[in-house]
C-alpha cells in the first residue's frame, strides 16, 4: 500500500478526528511500549549483573549520549514538519528532496559531534564530576557509542521521514527489531561474555546499525512513493532543501541542546554527591523516561498531523488532535503516579538490590511525581509548537525550560536555599513544566492559525 495514502490528510468528518488521532498513535505507542520493555530489561541488567557502580557509569554515559542524540532529533524533527506539511499541502514532488538532504547533513553532523566528544571525552567526564571509581567504565561506554553514533542518528532520519509522510507502523517495526536485539545482545554480552559496561554500549550500537539497515532497506523497495531514487548524486546537499532545513531544525536543534545540556550541568552537581546519588539519579530518569516514551509518542503522532492539517487548512482538527493526546497523557502519568506512591521500593526495586539506593528512593517520590506531571502535560503542547513551524516560539521554550528555569530554579534550590541534591531534583523536575505553559498561552492566542510559519520552500 502506498505510504503517501496512509496520511492523515484524507477527507474526514470532525467526529472521525479523535479516531484517526488514536489509530495513527497506536502503532507509535506500540513502539513505545518496546522502548520501554527495552529500557527496562537494559537497567535491570546493569543494575543485577554490573552492580551500583554499572548504573552510575550507564547514567553518565547516556546523559552525554542523549545530548548527542538531541541534536539529531532537532534537524529530524524539522525534517518531519517539512515532509508533512508538504505531504499536507499535496506537494508530493518535494518530499525527495528534503530527503536527500536531510540524510546527508545529518550524516555529517553525527560525524563532527562524535568525534568532538571523543576527542575530549576526559575533559567532559572531569566537567561534569564523574567520580574517579566510574571513570573508566563511563568513559569507554562512551568510546563505543561515540564510534557509533552515526547508525543512531541514521535510524532517527528514516523514522521522521516515515512519520512525516503518515506512516506510523513502519517505525514500530524497526524499533521492535532495535529493542529485541539490544535486550539479547545484552544478556549474552554483560551476562555470558562478562563484558560489562562495554557490553551495553557494544549492544546499542549493533542494533542500532543491523535496524538502520533495515529500515534504509525499506525505504530502497518503496523509493518510488518517497519520490527518492537512492542514486549517489540524490543524496548531494541542496540549497533549496537545506534552507529551510536550517529555518527549522537550528532553533529545534538549539531548543533540545539546551535542554539536554541544562540536564548535563545539573548532573555535574548531583554527582558530586556520590555513587548511591548517582545510581539513584540514573534509575529516576530511567523511570520517568518509562512513561515519557509512551506520552511522547502521542506527541509524535500529533505534531506531523498539525502539520498536515495546517498545511491543508483544516484548522478546527487541530484542537482535538492536542485535546485527546492530553487526555491520554494523563490518564497514563497518574496511573505511573498512584504506582510510585504506593509501591517505591518495589518499583526501584525492579532496577537494584542496593539498601542505601532504595532507602533514598523512598524519599525521591515526590520529585517522581513532578516529573511524571510534566511528562504528560510538556508533549502535546510541543507538539502545537513543532506542527505549526513555529521555530522562534520553539527556541525561547528552550532557552526558558533549559538555562533560565532548569539552571536557574536547580541552582537556587539547590545551593542558595540549602536543600541540597534535592533542590537540584526538584530545580530541574518543575522546568519541565515551562513547554506547558508556553505552549497553552500560544494555544490560547490562536496565531498558530496564521500559517505564515508554514514551509513553502
Amino acid at each position: 500500500m502506498s505510504v503517501i495514502k496512509k496520511r492523515v490528510t484524507k477527507d474526514l468528518n470532525h467526529g472521525s478526528v479523535t479516531v484517526t488521532m488514536l489509530l495513527f498513535a497506536l502503532p507509535l505507542l506500540g513502539a513505545s511500549l518496546v522502548q520501554m520493555f527495552y529500557n527496562t530489561a537494559d537497567m535491570i541488567i546493569v543494575g543485577q549483573f554490573v552492580g551500583r557502580n554499572g548504573l552510575g557509569s550507564v547514567s553518565i554515559g547516556g546523559d552525554i549520549l542523549h545530548f548527542i542524540a538531541f541534536v539529531s532529533l532537532g534537524f529530524c524533527s524539522a525534517g518531519q514538519v517539512i515532509i508533512s506539511q508538504f505531504v499536507g499541502a499535496g506537494m508530493k514532488e518535494k518530499v525527495g528532496k528534503i530527503i536527500g538532504t536531510m540524510f546527508s547533513f545529518i550524516f555529517l553532523a553525527a560525524t563532527a559531534l562524535g568525534g568532538t566528544v571523543l576527542f575530549f571525552r576526559k575533559e567532559i567526564l572531569s566537567w561534569i564530576n564523574t567520580p574517579e571509581e566510574l571513570f573508566a567504565d563511563t568513559e569507554n561506554y562512551l568510546i563505543i557509542c561515540m564510534l557509533g553514533i552515526i547508525f543512531i542518528f541514521g535510524y532517527n532520519v528514516v523514522s521522521a521521514i516515515l512519520r512525516g509522510m503518515g506512516d506510523s507502523r513502519h517505525p514500530l517495526i524497526f524499533v521492535a527489531i532495535t529493542a529485541t536485539l539490544n535486550v539479547i545482545l545484552d544478556l549474552v554480552l554483560v551476562i555470558f561474555f562478562d563484558m560489562g559496561i562495554c557490553g551495553v554500549a557494544l549492544a546499542t550500537v549493533i542494533s542500532q546499525f543491523i535496524c538502520l539497515v533495515i529500515s534504509m532497506f525499506f525505504m530502497w523497495r518503496n523509493r518510488k512513493e518517497f519520490g527518492f531514487d537512492f542514486k549517489l548524486r540524490s543524496f548531494a546537499i541542496k540549497k533549496e532543501s537545506l534552507a529551510p532545513l536550517l529555518k527549522l531544525g537550528i532553533p529545534m536543534m538549539l531548543q533540545s541542546a539546551s535542554i539536554s545540556f541544562s540536564m548535563i550541568f545539573v548532573d555535574s552537581w548531583i554527582n558530586s554527591y556520590g555513587v548511591t546519588v548517582i545510581a539513584m539519579n540514573g534509575i529516576g530518569n530511567k523511570t520517568a523516561m518509562l512513561v515519557n516514551v509512551v506520552n511522547l509518542s502521542l506527541a509524535l503522532a500529533a505534531s506531523p498531523m498539525v502539520g498536515q492539517a495546517i498545511g491543508a487548512g483544516k484548522y478546527e482538527r487541530v484542537p482535538k488532535i492536542i485535546g485527546v493526546s492530553t487526555t491520554v497523557n494523563m490518564s497514563i502519568s497518574i496511573a505511573a503516579s498512584i504506582l510510585v506512591v504506593l509501591a517505591p521500593r518495589w518499583v526501584f526495586g525492579i532496577f537494584t538490590d542496593n539498601a542505601e539506593v532504595l532507602d533514598l528512593s523512598v524519599s525521591y517520590v515526590p520529585v517522581m511525581l513532578v516529573l511524571l506531571l510534566g511528562s504528560a502535560l510538556r508533549p502535546p503542547m510541543n507538539a502545537l509548537i513543532n506542527g505549526s513551524g513555529n521555530f522562534k516560539l520553539n527556541l525561547a521554550v528552550g532557552l526558558l525550560d533549559g538555562f533560565i528555569m532548569r539552571i536557574g530554579l536547580s541552582l537556587l534550590l539547590g545551593l542558595s536555599c540549602g536543600f541540597g541534591v534535592f533542590g537540584f531534583w526538584y530545580g530541574r523536575s518543575i522546568a519541565g513544566l515551562a513547554p506547558f505553559l508556553v505552549g497553552i498561552v500560544y494555544y490560547i492566542s490562536g496565531k498558530w492559525k496564521t500559517r505564515k510559519h508554514i514551509i513553502k520552500s
